[in-house]
């Protein structure tokens, strides 16, 4: 097992346990039965590491990786990707013809999409693989179902030319958090009236998908040919505290910790941080965390957010700062140094990622997500090599 002492150097780190990766890919796989498996790796696979979670997707039986801009389709075949790579979000005017040129499957969800993806395959001489998106109550990308039919047809006239292959048929489901809401089931309607409509005018892609973590996970008629699962990948419930981690087997794979760095008595009326929100009503020892928002600590969580010292939950007091955040640690002996553990798997008793999201008023997603570089990825795998640092 990982032990803090592995890396005494470091003032604070976000461990990513790769065994706990591999672990979600292979339940997520098996609940999608005949469905294939893609991995969601975009935001720096929500903040775990892009490439080292790739792998490890990929070695647990990931079919597809998942990726939101060209940058990340393109870092992830440069790191040695050569597997289906799909990439969704584009620019009128981005220049596609790396993706194009890298095999990556791309999507279009206008016109214009086509119209750029059929010259980059031209300008490359690659066949521009792409994935015709439908709106289906989402209302971000996706053709309506009124624009839906000439969408169709202009792709079907640009394979016929030989530039592109329609390889898939696409949407994204709005309320999958909530499973048992009528709302999934008039997406489910809509895109199958798409598949049907794309059908009647010769288009019959192998791949159909509109399942999120959620759809995956709580509603198996959303699977059809293909599941996109992200933040169930991380061991993170999309349904918040109404099912947990435990409850989906997953594991969460990813523990942020730090060092205490200055640890000092103050007398009781004593200001802390900006603004001195709070103020100390007796003697007592604050300790300095060196994490701040700067780094990805919401500043949200002031006075609020949740840390484990010495043995015991203890809360942020006055606000975050950009590089710091303090911590009231009564008349405890706590030394420089000591272990701080932000959010884990919650095995010890330490606070969550969901604690975290309660505390800041926001969801799981994006308190990995908004990590910053500043902290170090370290990557453990009990059945393997420990203690790589990235």
């Amino acid at each position: 097992m990982y032990s803090p002492e592995s890396h005494p150097a470091l003032r604070a780190e976000a461990v990513v346990d790769l065994g706990a990766i591999r672990h979600n890919v292979a339940t997520l796989r098996a609940v999608a039965g005949s469905a294939q498996l893609m991995t969601v790796v975009k935001a720096d696979a929500y903040g775990h590491g892009l490439l080292p979670v790739a792998r490890a997707a990929r070695e647990a039986g990931a079919d597809w990786i998942g990726a939101a801009v060209i940058e990340e389709a393109l870092a992830l075949r440069a790191g040695g990707d050569t597997g289906r790579i799909f990439c969704w979000l584009t620019a009128p005017g981005e220049d596609l013809t790396g993706a194009v040129a890298a095999g990556i499957d791309l999507s279009a969800s206008a016109p214009w999409g086509i119209d750029e993806l059929s010259a980059a395959a031209r300008a490359t001489g690659t066949t521009a693989r792409v994935h015709l998106k439908i709106d289906t109550g989402m209302s971000r990308a996706g053709a309506t179902p009124d624009e839906w039919p000439e969408l169709v047809r202009i792709a079907r006239a640009a394979e016929a030319t030989g530039l592109i292959e329609i390889a898939g048929i696409w949407s994204h489901l709005a309320l999958a958090d909530d499973p048992k809401n009528p709302v999934n089931d008039q997406q489910l309607e809509v895109f199958q009236a798409a598949v049907d409509d794309a059908a009647a005018l010769g288009v019959r892609p192998p791949f159909r998908h509109i399942a999120n973590s959620g759809g995956t996970l709580r509603l198996p008629a959303s699977h059809f040919d293909l599941v996109r699962p992200g933040v169930a990948t991380y061991g993170l419930s999309p349904f918040g505290r109404a099912i947990t981690p435990t409850e989906l087997g997953l594991r969460p794979a990813m523990t942020l910790r730090a060092r205490l760095s200055v640890v000092k008595r103050v007398s009781a009326g004593t200001g802390i941080s900006y603004g001195h929100t709070y103020v100390t009503t007796a003697p007592t020892t604050i300790g300095l965390l060196p994490l701040g928002y700067g780094d990805g600590i919401p500043r949200h969580a002031s006075g609020a957010g949740p840390v484990w010292v010495a043995g015991e939950r203890r809360t942020l007091v006055g606000r975050v700062c950009m590089d710091q955040s303090l911590i009231d640690l009564g008349d405890d002996d706590v030394q420089p140094g000591a272990e701080v553990v932000l959010f884990g798997p919650g095995d010890r008793g330490e606070p969550t990622v969901d604690d975290w999201a309660d505390a800041a008023g926001t969801i799981n997603y994006e308190i990995v997500t908004r990590l910053g570089a500043r902290v170090p990825r370290t990557y453990v795998d009990p059945a393997r090599t420990e203690g790589v640092t990235g």
